[in-house]
């Protein structure tokens, strides 16, 4: 297997050609809305701002990561983006070492996150990290499909302990089994254990999240950088065909809702599904049909685990799986049923996609002068092939199946807190950090063992109420989508790959001042040009809104919208890189696509006519129809 070696490792070339004397606004200079001061006090003190750090600060580029967490982090929520901070950072600090890439920091202003990639620039240290990356990353490619393989055991072994983990308020008094088995260990115990054991879990997670990630995208960076070296031109849709129509997990949850359509359609139950828009009822309707039976047993298995599917990126608790709303799978299992008894298929075009695979691999390996370069051509190639389905498989395993079942299990824990009379609603526990929830249980603890009325009934439930009130004016108040001083560097493979982010997009947005209002630039994520109404897409709750031949608009795709692509005309995101779920989805699902465009959701409105060419990643208003 080819891989890069210390030889050939780039080093940083020249920026893109920067605004002469322009930067984003300083970090320092967001102000605090009106009636949410002291927001700070939610959030953990290293994830702050600091004067003391105030140079260096200032002095770096922090970019909104809208992708992962579009609105203000909630307390409890930072569990993901601490966890995320620590293990992908990591990866390409300490682990392997990555030898253009540092890690990537992180910062919450007025409760957003904004994050900043560091490079390695130093011509010696870049050196000696290429060696251990040679020997370290070599092992994995070279035993990819084994460790991979080893991974899939790793991470379901993990959500299935997740699965075990439960939690229940104390009893009025500790059972006799409690008392006889001579244990010497009760509920108290217990509860702060089962604690420690979902935090722990989450982190063991997050960790396996990326021991190979990192080096996905690694190697999908070095075959488009060795490809934009020898065909000077080449577009990132030409360089991400030769890796496209490769089958991937993220697919399967809608294609287990198109199955279910077939059979419904074979089974002559269609009329129940299509006349009840309410999932329960139109299950109730197909199960009183004599053939209903076997419909509700195929719907029975596709759920677990594939209905495990996040309507978001998943780091939010209120990212909602398909099994906790069933409306958007039954919205697009209605959609195809219609499809197929108008007579059309509903397949996505894999074989297209894979002839076109073929073709431009070949075309383009033609252009190479010698059979040198076409050997490393070939191997970075399957390189690149090999590893783009950890890239989004990991997805599922990691980002829906288990931190659903995590969210769950911390409702579970909510639903303690509110039997002992902490807080009103399960709900509530999101408005504490991780490490309160470990000093309310241990004082829910004394409450209980001393029965003197544990602090925390009347010390919560008024700061969750401050804390709801400050956050809904955050949310009110939406972040800039960058801020400090434009990068010289941009090398860290996920914020290129991922993101989107490299020099050309920072000073897009710096630049955009001035220009066309109505035309908004971007990547070319996915061919072909389209026309059609906007639909805003702020909340994955107004994915039901979606109409047939709409063009999507938002801020990211989550994998499990990929039942409404069936119904667009193109798509277009703010952030987003070639690599982005926006782009890998449309590109599979045939769709014309714009990511990283930076202001889509704050510059249309839904209703507006546009036009999408996801060949030159521009964005037109053609016509504003909501007036």
């Amino acid at each position: 297997m080819t891989i890069t070696s210390p030889d050939s490792t780039p080093v940083p070339g020249e920026p893109a050609q920067a605004v002469p004397g322009k930067r984003f606004a300083s970090p320092f200079a967001v102000t605090t809305p009106p009636g949410a001061e002291g927001w700070e006090s939610m959030y953990p003190y290293y994830a702050l701002l600091s004067t003391e750090r105030a140079e260096f600060e200032d002095g770096k580029f922090w970019f909104f990561d809208g992708m992962h967490n579009p609105e203000p982090l909630y307390p409890f929520d930072t569990i993901m983006t601490e966890n995320w901070w620590v293990a992908v950072s990591q990866m390409s600090t300490r682990v392997w070492p990555i030898p253009l890439a540092g890690g990537i920091d992180q910062r919450i202003i007025n409760g957003y996150l904004y994050i900043s990639p560091n490079a390695v620039v130093d011509a010696d240290e870049i050196a000696a990290r290429a060696g251990d990356f040679e020997v370290r990353a070599g092992h994995y490619y070279e035993n990819w499909d084994e460790i991979y393989e080893q991974w899939v055991a790793k991470a379901t072994d993990c959500i299935e302990r997740l699965k075990q983990i439960s939690f229940a308020p104390l009893p009025g008094k500790e059972s006799e089994s409690a008392v006889f088995s001579h244990r010497g260990l009760y509920s108290t115990y217990d509860l702060l254990t089962s604690y420690s054991e979902l935090i722990h879990n989450l982190f063991e997670m997050g960790s396996y999240h990326f021991e190979m990630l990192n080096l996905g995208y690694g190697a999908y960076l070095t075959f488009r950088e060795y490809c934009q070296a020898a065909f000077p031109g080449i577009t990132d849709q030409t360089i991400a065909s030769m890796v496209s129509g490769i089958d991937i997990m993220l697919f399967r949850p809608d294609d287990e809702i198109r199955a279910l359509a077939r059979l419904a359609v074979d089974l002559g139950l269609t009329e129940q599904l299509l006349t009840h828009e309410d999932p329960d009822a139109a299950i109730a309707a197909v199960a009183a049909q004599p053939v209903g039976g076997r419909w509700i047993e195929a719907f029975e298995q596709a759920k677990d685990p594939w209905f495990w599917f996040s309507t978001g990126a998943g780091y939010q608790h209120s990212d909602r799986a398909w099994i906790d709303d069933l409306r958007l799978p039954f919205t697009a299992l209605r959609g195809y049923i219609k499809t197929l008894l108008d007579g059309h298929e509903i397949e996505r075009p894999l074989e297209a996609i894979l002839a076109e695979r073929v073709r431009v691999t070949d075309e383009y390996r033609t252009y190479l002068p010698t059979d040198a370069d076409r050997e490393s051509f070939d191997g970075l190639v399957e390189l690149a092939r090999k590893v783009f389905p950890f890239v989004e498989n990991h997805n599922f395993y990691v980002e829906h199946w288990h931190h659903s079942i995590f969210w769950s299990k911390v409702r579970e824990l909510g639903d303690v807190f509110v039997a002992h009379d902490f807080l009103d609603d399960r709900e509530d526990i999101f408005y504490l950090h991780r490490n309160e929830i470990y000093s309310a249980l241990y004082d829910l603890n004394i409450g209980w063992a001393t029965g003197t009325q544990a602090r925390g009934v009347t010390y919560w439930r008024p700061e969750v109420e401050r804390r709801q009130r400050i956050r809904e004016v955050l949310k009110a108040n939406p972040p800039q989508p960058a801020l400090g001083v434009p990068p010289e560097y941009i090398t860290e493979p996920l914020t290129v790959m991922l993101w989107g982010i490299n020099q050309e997009s920072v000073q897009e947005w710096l630049g955009s001042e001035g220009q066309d209002p109505n035309r908004l630039n971007g990547v070319a994520a996915s061919a072909g040009k389209a026309t059609g109404k906007a639909r805003v897409i702020l909340d994955p709750e107004q994915l039901h809104e979606v109409e047939d031949g709409d063009i999507l608009v938002c801020r990211i795709t989550a994998p499990s919208w990929a039942p409404v692509f069936s119904r667009l005309s193109a798509a277009v995101s703010d952030v987003g890189g070639i690599m982005a779920h926006t782009a890998i989805v449309c590109r599979e699902y045939g769709l014309p696509a714009v990511v990283g465009t930076g202001f889509a959701t704050t510059t249309i409105r839904t209703g507006q006519l546009i036009e999408v060419d996801g060949g030159n990643g521009v964005v037109r208003v053609l016509e504003d129809v909501t007036a």
